[in-house]
């Protein structure tokens, strides 16, 4: 069950806070809306595990093909192959083979939770302009200067989210520890989970409303 929400992000012009604001409506879970976004999160941290890891069993482990000993006589334990899993070198009970993690979740329920994730932390995005982000060098400190200048403290995650990665604006928050930049059409929930403020340009709302049907 969905319910209509408005968000409001407030604009920030030459790193001053101004009066206007961008406001769109969307549709956001009604009840446990971190449900949605738990199983979203799961899918995704589940997508990027290999699953490679792999033992061999006793048959597929080289040697072992004779008899250690003979049955009786001896006064040892029975042994059929060096090979057993009770012997060094030998193969493994049960252990991991190689398999694919993956989890059903449909695009309806994605975008679901990304919008939940967006109402939720519209009282710490900031929204500014393109043209701010065009950086004259590709320095580092540059990126840094920006950020403490919107009132974003260094020590916290940011995520920049933009309509087009610039090689400036690469270059300067690749070295970044606690900012991510990412383009607007490739929002993921790890992402926005991960980061404290949302930076957003001006240009990329027009693009989350129309890739993640952010009013219907």
């Amino acid at each position: 069950m969905s319910t209509t929400k408005n968000i409001s992000y407030t604009v920030y012009k030459d790193n001053i806070k101004t009066d206007d604001k961008r406001s769109f409506t969307v549709n956001i879970s009604a009840e446990n809306p971190g449900y949605i976004v738990h199983r979203g999160l799961v899918k995704q941290l589940e997508e990027k595990r290999q699953g490679t890891a792999s033992t061999k069993t006793r048959k597929e482990v080289r040697g072992g093909g004779k008899k250690p000993w003979k049955q009786k006589g001896t006064g040892k334990a029975r042994a059929g192959s060096i090979r057993s899993p009770l012997w060094r070198g030998g193969g493994v009970i049960f252990g991991p083979k190689p398999k694919e993690y993956n989890l059903k979740l449909n695009t309806k329920e994605k975008r679901l939770a990304l919008r939940n994730i967006l109402y939720n932390k519209q009282d710490y995005t900031i929204l500014i302009s393109d043209t701010e982000l065009s950086f004259d060098t590709a320095k580092t400190q540059e990126a840094l200067n920006k950020l403490v200048a919107l009132g974003i403290p260094k020590s916290q995650k940011t995520l920049i989210v933009v309509n087009q990665k610039s090689r400036n604006l690469y270059l300067a928050t690749r070295n970044l520890a606690n900012v991510e930049l990412i383009k607007a059409n490739n929002l993921n929930i790890k992402s926005l989970l991960n980061a404290k403020y949302l930076l957003i340009t001006e240009e990329s709302i027009g693009i989350i409303k129309e890739v993640y049907n952010a009013e219907k």
